[in-house]
Parts: C-alpha cells; sequence; structure tokens
C-alpha cells in the first residue's frame, strides 16, 4: 500500500458510532482519574502514533482544534492522516496546541511549554496525549482529588524521571494546567488538572 493510500486508512470503520465510544470512555476516565478506560472502538493510525492515541484524535481533534506532534510524529507520515480524517490544522507552537501528541519513548517536553489556559478561561489550555509503555507495572503513585473517593493507586509504566515536578507544578496553577491522557495499546488513563499526584509510601 503506498504511502498516499496509507493516510485514507486506518479510521474508525463506524465514525459516528465509534467516536461517540470514544468519547464516552475518555468522559468516564476524567470523571473518575486513575481508572484504566478500554477503546472498544479501533483505529490503526500511521506509525509512530500508538491506536489509542490515534483513535483519541479521531474523536476530539476537528478544523478548530489546532494540534502539535513531537518531532518524530511530525516528521512522519501521521501529520497528513490526523488533517485527512479530522480536519485539524497542525501548528509548531506548542502553547497555541489545543491537543498535542508524544509517540512511545519520545522525550516528553515540559508541561508549562504547553497552554495552561487563563484565570479566565481555564478550558483554553492543552490536552497532552502521551503514549507510554504500560499504564501499570511502573512507580507506584497515589492519586488524589475530585472524582476519587479517597485515593487510588496508579503506575503508568514509562513516565519520565521528572514527571511528578512536571505535575506538582501543573496542578500548582489550577484552575490553569493542561490535561493529560495517557494510553497504551487499547486503553487510556486520564489525569485531569485537579488530580494531585505523589509517590506512595510504604
Amino acid at each position: 500500500m503506498g504511502t498516499q493510500s496509507q493516510i485514507y486508512a486506518g479510521a474508525f470503520a463506524d465514525p459516528v458510532f465509534a467516536a461517540q465510544s470514544v468519547f464516552r470512555t475518555l468522559m468516564d476516565s476524567f470523571a473518575r482519574p486513575g481508572t484504566i478506560g478500554r477503546l472498544s472502538a479501533q483505529s490503526a493510525p500511521r506509525s509512530p502514533l500508538g491506536n489509542a492515541s490515534g483513535a483519541v484524535a479521531l474523536t476530539l481533534c476537528d478544523h478548530d482544534t489546532p494540534v502539535w506532534l513531537s518531532p518524530a510524529l511530525a516528521k512522519s507520515s501521521v501529520p497528513q492522516w490526523i488533517a485527512f480524517h479530522t480536519g485539524a490544522a497542525l501548528t509548531e507552537a506548542k502553547d497555541e496546541a489545543r491537543f498535542a501528541f508524544v509517540e512511545k519513548g519520545a522525550a516528553v517536553p515540559g508541561f508549562d511549554q504547553f497552554a495552561l489556559g487563563t484565570q479566565e478561561y481555564p478550558d483554553r489550555s492543552t490536552t497532552l496525549v502521551v503514549e507510554i509503555e504500560a499504564l501499570t507495572g511502573g512507580e507506584a503513585l497515589v492519586a488524589r482529588g475530585p472524582g476519587i473517593k479517597t485515593e487510588i493507586g496508579v503506575a503508568p509504566k514509562g513516565l519520565p524521571d521528572v514527571f511528578l515536578d512536571f505535575w506538582a507544578a501543573n496542578w500548582a496553577v489550577f484552575p490553569r494546567g493542561i490535561d493529560l491522557v495517557l494510553t497504551s495499546g487499547d486503553a487510556v488513563l486520564c489525569l485531569p488538572r485537579t488530580t494531585k499526584l505523589s509517590a506512595k509510601e510504604f
């Protein structure tokens, strides 16, 4: 299959139903931070964008949402794939992006490089979608905040060593700040800016 044909392929088989399904899963996961949501709708985006990240792009991106891509994604056929299936335009400026995507194993920029919104319009911020090795099996963290009864354990595998520092700085500027979607395989783990994370004490 040629490169141009690959750009046309890999979207949802039933776009309306699939996007609704993914959107519900994402909203449920944001409402219950730290829980893992399984995406029943499948996509096959261009490499190196992962399947779940591709499904998020197909569901949330449109012509009104500038998208930033990590360097490896930007140099691949992913920009054309996203543009063809969603109409979203790419931006090289992180602080202009409504959505930003980072592939597995890539360096994750500091969260303060993205749009954090304003005090008056905190929703004008970036949602960062990062594919990691796994949503379990990593460093044990404790999540607290709205949508969590008392606390919940999370252990994403493949986050940068400075992740907790990034997240603490992000949490500190509430109501401003990014929201984070971690993806792996066909699953997502959502962390809204309201969630406080700390290392688990043994």
